[in-house]
């Protein structure tokens, strides 16, 4: 075979790769999450300037990580189990109607619960998770928590309006949601910071909830694609959903309990501790949500229609597609962690961040981007394991991942301080990945 023949198979196989509708979904939602990312970027660095690695940056961490947690774990499973049960609901021509205003009445009340029992529980949580702080501390958590605790019902109603646009294949306006917390963070900033001083973060964040719901909202009507009717709790569908949920809910749980196990250690040391730890995880976290958003959103539908047509070629698909992102994302991590002293200068040394803070975020940014390639093929799996509804391994493999995260981190921590928490979640990560590959090559051999 000749070079130029070799060339032309080429440039065949990919124009052929390039005409895939999921290929095109995935580099769509990437680009816009790629744009709304570096958006986030600019709103870091201003935050960078004017807050540093202060007592506000931290007690602001330590206000929204409860509301995170139950935005990640609680709506964000549902959202995870509602998707390919209402594929199979359109599948059948069931009662969407009745399936929609049913997920729509759950978001709202499990929304309203948590947020209540958060507001309730803050005493306890902060004694039992920071205690012996200043009494400045837990002012300035208590001032931000209840304006944060509003987001939690417009987080709950954007999560179940996205996933109704992304089954419709409405990418694009999906992911253009996640425009509004930055923008109004950075309004605030320049024109209002004088006036909401310690809340300026916490309403930045509250206000670009409500904006992203409203949008949303305005989009799935705009497109026809709200319909709502008589609840129906016994849809069987829905039940399967229900059924799910618990094992999601679990999984999810014991995963961003790790977040706040490596908040409370963190804590333990020096002030600006756990600002710089969020820090170490701004670029990592930002090359990580640009395909985790593409990939989630598109790749579960995907999968979910896939496995109702042909179980074995999503089987095949899966294994093809993990094992070039994986290569795919190494070449790009030895990349990110060689630029990792640059990138964090160029990004946060100005003002209030110093050159010292720039080389304790530089390191802990190397050892949290090590874990990339593992927390996106990771997460390639369990969406692969939500779509054919089996999420039970994923709650046992994250309770053996706290169990270690626990040991680890007070392990590490001890001999490495903050860079040991961070060495901690990466080892974390890799296992967790490792387990998931392990578990569904098994289920794929049973299938065949």
């Amino acid at each position: 075979m000749n070079l130029n023949s070799v060339f032309d198979k080429i440039k065949f196989k990919s124009k052929e790769l390039v005409r895939k509708k999921v290929l095109q979904n995935i580099l769509l939602v990437s680009g816009v999450t790629f744009f709304i990312s570096l958006l986030g970027f600019l709103k870091e660095t201003i935050v960078a300037a004017n807050f540093g690695l202060s007592l506000q940056l931290d007690t602001f961490y330590v206000a929204i990580l409860i509301p995170g947690v139950i935005n990640t774990v609680f709506l964000g499973s549902f959202k995870s189990v509602l998707i390919p049960n209402y594929i199979n609901e359109l599948g059948i021509k069931g009662n969407i109607a009745s399936f929609q205003t049913t997920s729509l009445l759950v978001t709202i009340i499990v929304s309203l619960f948590f947020a209540i029992i958060t507001y309730l529980s803050t005493n306890t949580f902060l004694e039992v998770l920071y205690p012996n702080k200043s009494i400045e501390f837990y002012s300035l958590v208590k001032e931000q928590l209840p304006i944060l605790l509003f987001a939690i019902f417009f987080w709950g109603l954007a999560s179940t309006l996205g996933a109704l646009l992304n089954v419709n294949d409405e990418y694009r306006f999906s992911s253009f949601a996640g425009i509004f917390t930055p923008i109004f963070i950075l309004l605030l900033i320049f024109t209002l910071k004088d006036y909401f001083q310690n809340t300026l973060l916490a309403w930045g964040t509250t206000l670009g909830a409500a904006a992203s719901c409203v949008y949303l909202l305005i989009v799935a009507k705009s497109k026809n694609l709200i319909i709502l009717g008589k609840p129906d709790y016994y849809n069987n569908n829905i039940r399967i959903a229900f059924q799910q949920l618990p094992a999601k809910i679990s999984s999810g749980l014991l995963t961003a309990l790790n977040s706040v196990v490596d908040q409370f250690f963190a804590a333990q040391l020096i002030v600006g501790s756990i600002a710089a730890l969020n820090y170490g995880l701004k670029i990592p976290a930002f090359l990580s949500s640009l395909l985790l958003v593409a990939f989630g959103n598109v790749l579960l539908p995907y999968f979910t229609k896939l496995v109702l047509s042909n179980r074995k070629l999503a089987f095949d698909n899966l294994f093809k597609n993990i094992k070039w992102v994986f290569i795919g994302l190494v070449i790009i991590t030895v990349f990110g962690i060689l630029l990792s002293d640059f990138i964090v200068a160029l990004l946060f040394q100005r003002k209030e961040f110093t050159s010292d803070d720039t080389i304790v975020v530089s390191t802990i940014q190397k050892i949290f981007l090590a874990y990339i390639p593992f927390k996106i093929t990771g997460m390639i799996m369990v969406n692969f394991a939500t779509s054919i509804n089996r999420n039970s391994i994923m709650a046992y493999i994250s309770l053996v991942a706290l169990i270690l995260n626990l040991i680890l981190d007070y392990i590490f921590m001890e001999i490495y301080g903050v860079f040991g928490i961070a060495l901690c979640t990466t080892i974390i990560t890799v296992l967790k990945s490792i387990t998931m590959y392990w578990y569904l090559k098994r289920l794929k051999q049973e299938n065949n």
